[in-house]
């Protein structure tokens, strides 16, 4: 799978896009597409630090998500692994986020770079779908920056 290149711009200051990625009560309002919750967001925001995202689905099911933070400089950039677990925490597959945040004018313009390092054949389909779901996990972070939602 070639690496998955989005842009997107929000009307909130970097400062709390930038927080919207780091503090675990950000990420539990909006991380996930539509219709997805992640209820118990934990995250240790230093290099080497935990991120823990367990989404779940409307349906109830629960996927379950791990990841390490690498990189961190607030508040123009972070990268950070995220990692798809199965039920016994073994690591089906290991994506590399890359967020880069600029302000323009009041707004903050995000461009988001992910690469799959690994992954079993299991989570393909999960894959296939990596941009719509970053497209929809990215609307739903605006609705949530705007005020107009918060999952939990």
């Amino acid at each position: 799978m070639s690496d998955l290149l989005l842009t997107r711009t929000f009307d909130a200051p970097r400062e709390l896009v930038f927080a919207a990625f780091t503090d675990a009560r950000h990420l539990a309002a909006w991380w996930g597409p539509e219709g997805f919750t992640t209820p118990d967001a934990a995250a240790d925001v230093r290099p080497g630090g935990a991120l823990r995202l367990d989404m779940h689905g409307p349906d109830g099911t629960v996927y379950r998500g791990g990841g390490t933070y690498r990189e961190i400089t607030p508040p123009e950039r972070l990268v950070f692994e995220t990692t798809i677990l199965d039920e016994s925490d073994v690591e089906l597959a290991q994506i590399l986020n890359t967020v880069t945040l600029i302000e323009r004018n009041g707004k903050t313009e995000l461009t988001l770079t992910c690469r799959v390092l690994h992954a079993a054949p299991v989570v393909a389909p999960h894959l296939a779908d990596m941009k719509q779901g970053w497209m929809s996990s990215l609307e739903c972070l605006a609705a949530y920056l705007e005020g107009r939602g918060h999952r939990s």
